[in-house]
Formats: C-alpha cells, structure tokens, sequence
C-alpha cells in the first residue's frame, strides 16, 4: 500500500493482501481496457498494433489468474 502507514489496523486488511487484491483489479482492470485498444486498432487495421495489445491483453489475464489462484489459496487456509 502506498501509504506507507496502514498496515490494517484501520482497513482490517494486512497491506500485502491489499496489494495483492488490488493486483488482481489492476490486472482485470487492463485487459478490458486492451480490449477497447484492440477493437480501435483493428478499426485502423493497424495489425502491428493489435498484436501488441493482444499479448499485453494475454500477459494481464495470466497475472490476474496467477494472483486469483493465490488469492484462493490463501482464503481457504491453504
């Protein structure tokens, strides 16, 4: 957490579990954000573009469900 100083008494959450949901929501947050880029690059048939945008879309999605599996590891005690 950027803070500095929260370290959960106020939210309930410890900062590295903060930051690793807010991870997730980052990660989640680009890939739909990939996809409106891609569909303006595809309407410029800028192919070059769009490949780009599709392994950046691809490299967000793979780290959202790498931090959603240790999200439910660590929920369910594991």
């Amino acid at each position: 957490m950027t803070s500095g100083t929260e370290t959960g008494d106020v939210t309930g959450t410890r900062d590295k579990d903060y930051d690793l949901i807010w991870f997730v929501e980052a990660c989640l947050k680009n890939a739909l954000r990939l996809e409106q880029y891609i569909q303006d690059a595809e309407r410029e048939k800028d192919d070059e573009i769009v490949e780009l945008f599709r392994k950046a879309q691809a490299d967000s999605r793979k780290g959202a469900e790498l931090g959603k599996q240790l999200l439910r590891q660590r929920l369910s005690g594991g």
